[in-house]
């Protein structure tokens, strides 16, 4: 139900989790990448959650082969004297 012409990437896997394709909208057409594994697999959310958000720090570590969900950003300090 989501706008496949907004800003956001979409992303699919396969039944195997070898492979990942991401669609996006480059303003003039689609846009289409592809990745496949050649050893092991991408780790993914349950089946019960069918649209994860996340962020480009995120789909890097999904990419690389991480677990999204066991990893998080660490805190961004702020200081009000130096």
């Amino acid at each position: 139900e989501l706008n496949p012409l907004s800003a956001h990437l979409f992303v699919f896997r396969n039944r195997t989790r070898d492979k990942i394709k991401i669609l996006y909208w480059d303003n003039n057409g689609f846009c289409l990448l592809y990745k496949r594994l050649a050893r092991g697999r991408f780790p993914w959310p349950a089946k019960d959650q069918v649209i994860l958000t996340c962020g480009i720090r995120e789909l890097q570590w999904l990419l690389e082969g991480l677990d999204v969900r066991q990893l998080s950003e660490r805190p961004v300090l702020t200081y009000s004297q130096v």
